[in-house]
């Protein structure tokens, strides 16, 4: 804008010198300086314009690459992440695959603990009785002076002086040989036999210390079955009945897992974020953790406003 009326005003003085010359006529060669002076004067401005257009120009030439070089930037760091994310997405699936691996492993570990500290007890027990016995035996053949005539053939005495032998046929199984069968059953894959053989040991020896872990037992084959429904069932049944279990927390957590398989998010995370809050610190409490990212919700419900 500036250049223009620049030279519109060397323009108004071009022709107002000539009009001059031509109203006023001036000697010759004063004339023809001016006109010289005024044509270079015209010269260096076209010249000075045309600089100011190749700088401008060549400005933008370099703002142009520079803008394209942003856009290649971009690019390039918006398939970076990505990638980044995709990675972080597989990593997360990996690593919820191993944490439940590990977990199952851990489960079946704290199980045979049980199992063997259960075992444990009943054999103190089964030594304590056999002493006491062996003590009245004694007791009675020094007092007797022979055999106590109270014994039958191929029976012993139970503690107290009661016979506790068997009824003619077949023994009935043990508790400890029935929870191991039904759990070899259930880590081999046999889902059926293991219901019926966990069944058979809650009905027949309901207030036994393995009772509970049974009666997950019944859930985890509901839910490696998939009926979801049964598994929440069951996984209730332990909540409400089993106050003392040892599976407590883990029921709930699988009940929040079968939740979230049936598509009831509300619920599921709600008990997945009761097994944070309950079990702090607990392979339970990190499975619901990494279950809970996994599914974009948080670990403690919001706030209401």
């Amino acid at each position: 804008m500036r250049i223009r009326w620049i030279l519109l005003a060397l323009a108004a003085m071009f022709f107002g010198a000539v009009g001059g010359a031509i109203l006023a006529p001036q000697p010759a060669a004063a004339v023809s300086r001016e006109m010289i002076e005024l044509q270079q004067q015209v010269g260096q401005l076209l010249q000075g314009q045309q600089d100011l257009r190749s700088t401008v120009d060549t400005n933008n030439a370099a703002l142009r690459t520079l803008v394209q070089q942003s856009v290649d930037s971009v690019n390039r760091l918006s398939g970076e992440m990505s990638s980044v994310q995709k990675t972080v997405q597989e990593v997360q699936a990996n690593t919820g695959s191993r944490i439940d691996s590990i977990a199952q492993q851990t489960q079946g570990l704290s199980d045979n603990l049980q199992d063997v500290q259960a075992r444990v007890g009943k054999l103190s027990q089964q030594l304590t009785d056999v002493q006491n016995l062996l003590q009245s035996i004694d007791g009675k053949i020094s007092g007797a002076g022979g055999a106590p005539s109270n014994l039958q053939p191929g029976s012993a005495p139970a503690p107290g002086g009661t016979n506790t032998a068997a009824p003619a046929g077949m023994p009935p199984v043990s508790a400890d040989t029935l929870y191991q069968n039904a759990l070899r059953d259930y880590n081999t894959g046999k889902y059926d036999l293991a219901r019926q053989e966990f069944s058979d040991y809650i009905k027949s020896f309901p207030s036994n210390d393995l009772a509970s872990n049974a009666q997950f037992y019944l859930g985890e084959v509901a839910y490696a079955q998939g009926d979801y429904k049964g598994a929440i069932a069951a996984y209730d049944v332990v909540l409400m009945n089993y106050p003392s279990s040892f599976k407590l927390g883990a029921s709930l957590l699988k009940k929040g897992l079968a939740e979230l398989a049936l598509g009831m998010k509300a619920s599921g995370t709600r008990d997945l974020r009761e097994v944070v809050r309950r079990f702090p610190n607990s392979d339970d409490a990190r499975r619901a953790q990494a279950k809970l990212h996994e599914v974009g919700a948080t670990t403690a419900p919001h706030s209401a406003r």
